[in-house]
């Protein structure tokens, strides 16, 4: 069904049966999204864009995800199925932002915050290139162990979002060590929702998992909020009472190895000190927290250029009440929707 904009999709069964009906219910937007220059990837890129050139890549990452998540790999299949698209077509809308590499210029790429002071809460925009408010669902998914509430763009199988043990995660590009083969960042965050009953639990997954590239993850239970950052092989679990992230590495022993472009850093750093003056919302504030992700800096708006990170989501996610509030779109100009897996 369609709730102000965005699918809502329930999802359950094996894998295959869910990934098929998430392609089924999809399938005319999907085929539309992989025809505009294959999903988008020639606007975004200054090389030319092949599904047959990117064959061996996405065939290497396939495999590390079916020997790593095979339930995953199966529902990646699922989806296929379902869309009536290739199976490498399905791959790569998993797989986009690897498979364009680094881009050490960005105008934004999500500023996350989580707190546990008087109620746990995690939020964060979502910025990205590619004009992808247009391919915005939202996931019920009855996992083989947790029932989780995900944000997908695109065919994505999960992108962020809470499940039924109180955790929520949040995401952040940062750019550093060598991108390789592996299990990208967004199947990262739909394993971990899937299968974790506790923060230390979600943060043993995302450290040992070979994810295939640099990404900063927050975790919010409901009496603890952690980042964990991640850089080539490389984890550093960063404790704070009310953690914030945007596209710098915060680790010292990280930081040095940070491949973000010095304008970029600095737009990251406005939106780190923006958050960090402002102060982080009560849970219950949705009022506050709408108001701080709906104004720039860390609201990015849009300035016309397809290749430009903008914001084109925004979300609070309640571990405690199970719940995710998203504004699909500019949230400064959208209207709210609610989920709850209660």
């Amino acid at each position: 069904m369609r709730v102000n904009g965005a699918p809502l999709l329930e999802l359950s069964g094996p894998p295959h049966t869910r990934g098929f009906a998430h392609g089924r219910a999809l399938a005319g937007r999907l085929r539309g999204f992989l025809d505009d220059s294959l999903a988008r990837l020639g606007h975004l890129s200054d090389r030319p864009m092949d599904l047959d050139a990117l064959r061996p890549s996405i065939a290497a990452h396939r495999e590390v995800v079916a020997t790593t998540l095979p339930d995953l790999a199966e529902e990646v299949d699922g989806l296929a199925a379902g869309a009536g698209i290739e199976r490498d077509e399905a791959w790569l809308l998993q797989l986009r932002r690897e498979l364009l590499g680094y881009s050490r210029v960005t105008a934004g790429d999500c500023t996350t915050y989580a707190s546990v002071r008087g109620g746990p809460v995690l939020a964060q925009t979502v910025d990205l290139n590619g004009n992808l408010d247009d391919q915005i669902a939202v996931l019920a998914v009855s996992g083989p162990r947790h029932r989780s509430l995900v944000l997908s763009f695109a065919g994505l199988l999960g992108y962020l979002g809470v499940n039924d043990a109180g955790i929520a995660v949040g995401l952040n590009l940062v750019l550093g060590g060598e991108w390789e083969p592996g299990v990208p960042p967004y199947l990262a965050i739909r394993h971990v929702l899937d299968s974790a009953d506790s923060v230390d639990h979600a943060v043993e997954l995302l450290c040992g998992l070979p994810l295939a590239s640099s990404r900063s993850f927050t975790v919010c239970g409901e009496e603890r909020a952690v980042c964990v950052e991640s850089l080539g092989r490389e984890r550093s679990v960063l404790e704070d009472a009310d953690p914030a992230h945007t596209n710098h590495f915060l680790d010292a022993r990280f930081a040095g190895r940070d491949e973000i472009n010095v304008f970029a850093k600095n737009s990251s750093r406005r939106r780190l000190d923006a958050v960090r003056e402002a102060g982080i919302p009560a849970a219950g504030d949705t009022a506050g927290h709408h108001r701080l992700l709906s104004t720039p800096p860390v609201l990015v708006r849009d300035n016309g250029d397809i290749r430009r990170e903008r914001t084109v989501a925004a979300v609070v996610l309640r571990p405690d009440l199970r719940e995710l509030r998203l504004w699909p779109g500019d949230p400064s100009t959208v209207a709210e929707q609610v989920h709850s897996l209660r």
